[in-house]
C-alpha cells in the first residue's frame, strides 16, 4: 500500500478534502489539508464559482489515531461571486457533511462527543471522552447535549399530570408523564389550565387523564379533551 492509499485509508473521513501533510507532533497528529479546486454555488444566487478571492485558515480537531488526538489546520477558500446583481461579493465556502460553520471540530467527532453526553451528560462525559483521546471539558458536553434535537414521540394513550414546587410557596410548574412506563412526556412552566388545556390541544392523542384532585386540572382537561376518561385521586 503506497502513502497516499493508506493516507486514505487512515483518514476516510476527511476524503471531501485534499490532504497534502500527516505529521507527528508528539502527544498529537497534525494534519494539514486543503479544500478542492471545485466550483461551489453562492449561497445568495445559487451562481457556481470557483474564482478565488482570498484563503482562510482553521484549526479543527478530528477523531483519534493510534490513541492520539488529530489536528486538522485546513485552508479553504473566500469565493467571489460572478453575478454581478448578487448582494454577496465574496463567501467563504463551506464543507457539508464534514464540517459545520464556525464550528473548530468535524461532524464525526461531534456526533461522538454527543453520544457520550447523551448518556452521561458533563463532568461523566468528558472524563469518559478523555480516555480515547478526545479532550473535551464539561462545558462543551453540556453545549453538544443541548444541541441534540429532541426526538418526537406520540402523545402515549394514558398519560398523568401532577404539579412539582420549582420554588417552594412561590412558583410552580406541571409534569406530564407516560402512567404506565412513568416516562417523562413534557414540562410546563406553570400550573395554570390554560397552560394545560393549551398543551393537550397541540398534543391530541390521550384518552385517559390521571390527576390529583385539582379543579384546575379537571377543567382544563375538560375543554380540551371532552371524551377523555378522568381518573382522579383524594
Amino acid at each position: 500500500m503506497d502513502v497516499n492509499s493508506l493516507i486514505a485509508t487512515v483518514f476516510s473521513g476527511l476524503s471531501a478534502l485534499v490532504v497534502e501533510d500527516v505529521a507527528d507532533g508528539g502527544d498529537v497528529v497534525v494534519v494539514s489539508a486543503r479544500t478542492r479546486e471545485d466550483g461551489v454555488p453562492c449561497p445568495v444566487c445559487g451562481m457556481p464559482t470557483a474564482k478565488v478571492h482570498r484563503y482562510h485558515g482553521r484549526t479543527v480537531a478530528d477523531v483519534p489515531v493510534d490513541g492520539r488526538p488529530v489536528v486538522v489546520h485546513l485552508r479553504v477558500r473566500r469565493l467571489a461571486c460572478p453575478a454581478l446583481g448578487c448582494r454577496r461579493q465574496t463567501f467563504r465556502e463551506q464543507i457539508p457533511g464534514l464540517l459545520e460553520r464556525h464550528q473548530r471540530c468535524t461532524v464525526r467527532f461531534a456526533g461522538q462527543i454527543s453520544e457520550a453526553a447523551r448518556e452521561l451528560c458533563g463532568r461523566a462525559a468528558a472524563r469518559l471522552a478523555g480516555l480515547p483521546a478526545l479532550p473535551i471539558s464539561r462545558s462543551t458536553a453540556l453545549r453538544r447535549l443541548r444541541r441534540l434535537p429532541v426526538p418526537a414521540s406520540p402523545v402515549p394513550r394514558v398519560i398523568g399530570v401532577d404539579d412539582f414546587a420549582l420554588r417552594r410557596r412561590h412558583r410552580y410548574a406541571t409534569i406530564i408523564t407516560d402512567a404506565q412506563t412513568g416516562r417523562r412526556v413534557a414540562v410546563l412552566p406553570d400550573r395554570e389550565a390554560a397552560t394545560l388545556e393549551s398543551w393537550l390541544r397541540e398534543h391530541p392523542g390521550a384518552e385517559v387523564v390521571c390527576r390529583d384532585g385539582s379543579a384546575t386540572y379537571a377543567e382544563a382537561v375538560r375543554r380540551a379533551l371532552p371524551d377523555a376518561v378522568q381518573v382522579s385521586d383524594r
